[in-house]
């Protein structure tokens, strides 16, 4: 036994480091999957523009800056027309879903066993390292391409943003593979779907308040586009940036319903109560959606109806689970799911937003910690009344509905004339057995029985047996000596008999007297 423990030891390590190897080519294959898509889109743009100003070298320089923004690094532009390096911060959050799509997906199927192999696979912290490791060293070689081409990575930014969004992403592979489990806290769960529920809400809400606006501007946005390229591979260009950035005016659209609204330049805000300052928007389409100059009417204020929908929502949710918990539990976790909220609100918002230039252009998009703030106002001051409203109306009792006149009577009359009927009969005496029941005249054998009709019970015995039906705590059936032992509605006369006797026989002779 000894042996065989030994030996088994290297060769479980021996599994275990190959399954660690697999990871790590997974997450390098992940980042040159999502590399790779970028750089055949971009080198078809190239192919077809009929003026391209570099050759290959410069569309593979573009594509690895893209790439480097899908994960939040800055990029910095050194060809602008003054000469002087100006940031490029904004990311195109829907360019973002692919790198993670990919991490997340590397870990998933680096922790599942359901193909049958005989592989060992590696622990969650494991598989995290392991994939996010291999990424990482093909962003770091990114980096250092991208660093002689016209778009260069912040190195600040790549160093904090690229790990953090690809750690990110193996988290979520981690909790796919591990069925999406959920806190056994009653309260944390319903928290987190709540969460999830007016995240959502809140999302759609802005993106609608978005559209609404495009559509209402849709003069300018058509010019703007038209403006921008005159052929049709630059036209395809832009169409293809637009789409990108529609995730990022959702979650302007809700900045903007919340309250706090964007900045569009230093000192230049947008919000529900007006356009304030001197707005720097470039010629962009999706820029031509910005409120007009001046005070806010109805109209703009109508946009806080997206925040308002999405803390009703959630409150409600907290509060339909909350039934059975106390209300002091009941407002915890509606508090506790405004500040989730409020967290992933503030994260989306610095993804939204960021700078577009130097000076007036350094701040553009939500600012991420007043639109975090505003979403835990919202959700303290909306979604916790709102949650302990709903707990107090699930919790209420109904009334049960009086039973109509004539219903409740007949039950009352038949027990009172069983009783009657019961205390008419005499008693059978001591060691007699009863005698069977009366045949028709026609003969003992196929007889049926004779129905009985009962007696009406006096005036008296009724009003007692309905006062005693309205007694509390008195039982629907009716008592033992209100049966009849000689009828077929109750229970067969012969179940307390001997088991010598039987229907027709004589009856049984009474039992000796004991020598006592």
């Amino acid at each position: 036994m000894t042996h065989v423990t030994e030996t088994a030891h290297p060769l479980v390590h021996g599994r275990r480091s190959a399954a660690l190897a697999t990871a790590c080519v997974r997450g390098g294959v992940a980042a040159g999957l999502g590399l790779g898509a970028l750089a055949v889109l971009v080198t078809a743009g190239w192919i077809s523009s009929p003026y391209p100003d570099s050759g290959p070298g410069g569309a593979l320089h573009l594509a690895a800056g893209l790439w480097l923004l899908a994960h939040g690094v800055d990029l910095v532009r050194t060809d602008t027309l003054s000469g002087l390096p100006a940031p490029l911060g904004i990311v195109p959050m829907l360019l973002a879903v692919l790198p993670v799509w990919l991490v997340h997906r590397a870990v998933r199927d680096t922790l599942d066993v359901a193909d049958g192999s005989d592989r060992r696979p590696p622990s969650a912290s494991g598989a995290v390292c392991a994939v996010a490791g291999g990424y990482l060293l093909v962003a770091a070689a990114v980096v250092v391409y991208s660093e002689s081409g016209p778009l260069p990575a912040e190195l600040l930014g790549a160093g904090l943003w690229l790990p953090a969004v690809v750690v990110g992403a193996a988290g979520t592979g981690v909790w796919t593979a591990f069925g999406r489990p959920l806190p056994e806290q009653p309260q944390t769960a319903a928290a987190l779907r709540a969460a999830g529920l007016g995240l959502v809400t809140l999302l759609g809400g802005g993106a609608v308040v978005a559209a609404v606006s495009l559509a209402w501007h849709a003069g300018e946005a058509q010019a703007a586009y038209a403006g921008l390229a005159g052929e049709w591979s630059g036209r395809a260009a832009v169409l293809l940036l637009v789409l990108a950035l529609l995730p990022n005016m959702a979650v302007w659209g809700a900045a903007y319903g919340l309250g706090p609204g964007f900045t569009l330049g230093t000192g230049a805000f947008a919000t529900p109560l007006g356009l304030a300052g001197d707005p720097a928007a470039p010629p962009f389409p999706l820029l031509a959606a910005l409120p007009d100059d001046g005070r806010g009417g109805w109209i703009h204020w109508a946009a806080a109806a997206a925040p308002l929908a999405a803390v009703l929502l959630q409150g409600g949710r907290v509060g339909r689970s909350a039934r059975t918990w106390t209300a002091r539990d009941t407002a915890l976790t509606a508090l506790g799911t405004a500040w989730v909220c409020g967290a992933v609100v503030a994260v989306l918002s610095a993804a939204a937003g960021g700078p577009l230039g130097t000076a007036r252009l350094s701040a553009f998009g939500p600012v991420w910690w007043q639109t975090g703030s505003a979403t835990v106002l919202w959700g303290a001051c909306v979604g916790v009344p709102v949650a302990l409203g709903v707990r107090a109306w699930g919790r209420r009792i109904p009334r049960a509905k009086p039973l109509p006149a004539e219903a409740s009577a007949a039950p009352v009359q038949a027990v009172a004339a069983a009783r009657t009927e019961s205390e008419a009969r005499p008693a059978p005496a001591a060691g007699l057995v009863p005698p069977p029941a009366p045949s028709t005249p026609d003969g003992p054998e196929g007889e049926k029985a004779q129905p009985k009709t009962p007696p009406k019970a006096p005036a008296g015995r009724t009003a007692g047996a309905k006062a005693a039906v309205a007694a509390p705590g008195f039982d629907d059936d009716p008592p033992y000596d209100a049966y009849d032992p000689y009828g077929d509605s109750a229970f067969e006369p012969y179940d307390y008999l001997p088991a010598a006797w039987e229907p027709g026989a004589p009856p049984l002779p009474p039992p000796a007297p004991s020598a006592d």
